[in-house]
């Protein structure tokens, strides 16, 4: 009787309900509603992207194979694949490399000035009073606002041949009459000296307030530790402060090769005002003069300055993702 009483009972067969199951399951729906609300945010976003960049993308890359013209859109018919071509008669029978070329070196010798001269502007602010660093940070904003057109007509009256100031100054100081009527846009080394002077002075202030504000984050307690224990000032920026601004300066070192690499206003202004443009096009301006209508052959152009700029940004995007990983 007792062991009657005190067996077990018989299993029903149905499962054991397990105590952990049901906060995971409840998890597993939470996280699965706040997926889904995350798409339904970005879902337009994404949708805006698709037509305003994916597409056009996606396009010009089909252009590129074909000799697809003016011709073909307004006759309605197809463009024939032509495959490579396009892209062996730009770089074999065409001004293209000469053009590549110098668009490089211009976007090189802009980056680093751009670069260099935004950081010492940007640590002379931190040793400026109050008042000389409003006084500094106002006439920073007055040339970043400016309009790049603006800007660009601005100083081409500067430099102006008949009526430049420049013209007037060099012949004050030299007491000659040497420098009248001197064109500083005909001769291509003179041209890009002044198209530099104007990125430059345009491109500065970003580069010198991006610096400036990463500097705030630079622990004082650190610095003050580094001086006492004898580091000099290139020493302190060096060890401390440059491992601080890095992630900072590379985002705005890969911005600023994108952006002196696809210069375009600048140019077209100053070759407007008596540059010649088959000695000064650069990348933007040459996509621009080439072969209106000839979409086919446009497109290759456009697909390799894409390539080119994502090769130049590949490093960044990189270390950006090891260190999301981290």
């Amino acid at each position: 009787m007792t062991d009657i009483l005190t067996a077990p009972a018989p299993s029903s067969g149905a499962p054991t309900p397990n105590p952990a199951a049901a906060p995971a399951a409840r998890t597993r729906r939470k996280a699965r509603r706040e997926a889904r609300a995350a798409w339904g945010l970005l879902t337009p976003a994404l949708i805006v992207i698709g037509v305003m960049t994916v597409y056009p993308a996606v396009l010009m890359v089909i252009q590129s194979f074909t000799d697809y013209t003016v011709k073909n859109k307004v006759q309605g018919t197809w463009p024939s694949f032509v495959g490579f071509q396009n892209y062996i008669d730009l770089f074999a029978q065409s001004d293209f490399p000469a053009v590549l070329a110098r668009s490089l070196g211009i976007m090189i010798v802009l980056t680093i000035l751009n670069m260099t001269l935004g950081m010492l502007v940007a640590i002379l602010m931190v040793r400026l009073s109050r008042a000389w660093r409003i006084l500094v940070s106002v006439g920073l904003l007055v040339a970043w606002a400016m309009p790049p057109l603006t800007a660009t007509v601005v100083w081409g009256w500067i430099f102006d041949t008949e009526y430049g100031v420049v013209n007037a100054m060099l012949n004050a100081l030299t007491g000659t009459s040497n420098w009248t009527n001197h064109s500083w846009l005909l001769n291509p080394w003179s041209f890009f000296f002044v198209l530099t002077i104007i990125v430059v002075w345009q491109s500065v202030p970003f580069v010198a307030f991006t610096t400036y504000a990463a500097l705030g984050q630079v622990p004082d307690e650190v610095l003050e530790a580094a001086s006492l224990d004898g580091a000099n000032g290139f020493s302190r920026f060096r060890l401390i402060v440059f491992p601080y601004l890095r992630s900072v300066l590379t985002v705005v070192l890969v911005l600023q090769i994108i952006w002196n690499l696809r210069i375009f206003t600048q140019v077209y202004a100053l070759q407007s005002r008596g540059g010649l443009a088959s000695e000064t096009n650069v990348l933007g301006t040459y996509l621009f003069r080439q072969g209106v209508g000839e979409f086919g052959a446009t497109a290759a152009i456009g697909v390799v300055m894409v390539i080119l700029l994502l090769a130049l940004s590949w490093g960044y995007v990189r270390t950006t993702l090891k260190e999301e990983e981290l």
